[in-house]
């Protein structure tokens, strides 16, 4: 799942970016809302995490534009604004949620999974198709009672495809939900990490659940 952080403090901004990136997302960051806005335009957002208090263009401005072409993207607000009204008025513009500095990041990634799975129509915390049990708050696989050892992105992969499940999922979705800016749909990186996912499901499954639809992409097969 892809994620941008909008926030200006840099030491707090780079913080966000490691912490949720070792989680596992795909991470983009800027400390302006004119970068912001630019980026949201251009890019496909899973959820957004915006400070209200930015440069060039404030955090108010950025949530009425993203409202204005994108209804559904989770936005939820970072603020050190306690003042009631503020928190109201990004609510009514369209946030999904707040948290105000000073914060815990295990408060915040439990924020984020929830905004996540509401989006997906996902209630429950853990994921299960084919034989495979996807723990959302720990992130650990299970497959008949036994943990697979997997990466942070082969386990990005695996939530994005369980969150999927049966549908056609194609190469510029998986860069767009799953990596950041540093691959693109030409990048063999992308298909080397599908295949040794395939690879660990199918030795304790003893078959692959991800087809492979030639010319359109891959699907997570839950009737296999």
């Amino acid at each position: 799942m892809r994620i941008l952080i909008v926030e200006d403090e840099k030491e707090l901004r780079l913080s966000l970016v490691e912490g949720l990136t070792i989680k596992g997302y795909a991470v983009d960051s800027c400390a302006d809302g004119e970068t912001a806005d630019e980026m949201i335009y251009s890019g496909e957002y899973d959820l957004i995490l915006l400070d209200l208090n930015i440069p060039k263009l404030d955090g108010l401005s950025v949530l009425r534009n993203v409202r204005q072409n994108n209804k559904t993207v989770n936005i939820l607000i970072l603020t050190a604004r306690t003042a009631v009204e503020d928190r109201v008025k990004g609510l009514d513009l369209g946030a999904n949620d707040y948290l105000t500095k000073p914060f815990h990041f295990a408060e915040l990634d439990a924020r984020i999974r929830s905004l996540l799975r509401r989006k997906t129509i996902q209630n429950d915390l853990e994921l299960n198709c084919c034989g495979i049990s996807f723990d959302t708050r720990s992130r650990k696989t299970t497959i008949k009672g036994n943990e697979v050892s997997l990466t942070n992105k082969e386990t990005a992969l695996l939530e994005y495809f369980m969150l999927n499940k049966n549908c056609i999922i194609t190469l510029q979705d998986l860069v767009e939900h799953v990596w950041d800016n540093s691959v693109d749909v030409f990048s063999n990186s992308v298909r080397m990490h599908i295949s040794a996912l395939r690879r660990k499901l199918k030795a304790q499954l003893g078959f692959d659940p991800i087809e492979n639809q030639i010319g359109k992409g891959y699907r997570l097969n839950e009737k296999i």
